[in-house]
């Protein structure tokens, strides 16, 4: 081996690019053995498979019904006020009919 060829080998073993890794999670899917493939590129067993989990889950994801987007942050955010408001709203409403004493929209004394 010369130097130049280590130099080489040494800079396609840094950092991964993602269609690299995703060359990398291809790889295995097709059957290449694990291990084998994980000494190819000099990477961990368990790095190997952490691609092929998140590659996995990312394509379970696009295949689940619309994308998400800044919508469903909005009616998160809606429904979580509804839910508050109603809540402050209900001791509001238990004081007004103890206040009516029973009496809808009762307006205390008359004068004559």
């Amino acid at each position: 081996m010369t130097k130049r060829s280590t130099q080489t080998d040494s800079q396609d073993r840094g950092r991964f690019s993602a269609r690299r890794k995703a060359e990398a999670v291809v790889r295995l899917l097709r059957g290449e053995d694990l291990d084998s493939l994980s000494r190819e590129l000099g990477v961990t067993a368990a790095t190997l498979s952490s691609w092929r989990d998140g590659f996995l889950d990312g394509g379970t994801a696009a295949l689940e019904g619309r994308p998400a987007d800044g919508r469903d942050e909005l009616v998160a955010r809606l429904q979580a006020e509804v839910g508050q408001l109603t809540m402050d709203r209900q001791p509001l409403g238990m004081r007004c009919r103890h206040l009516e004493g029973g009496r809808p929209f009762a307006s205390g004394r008359r004068s004559t």
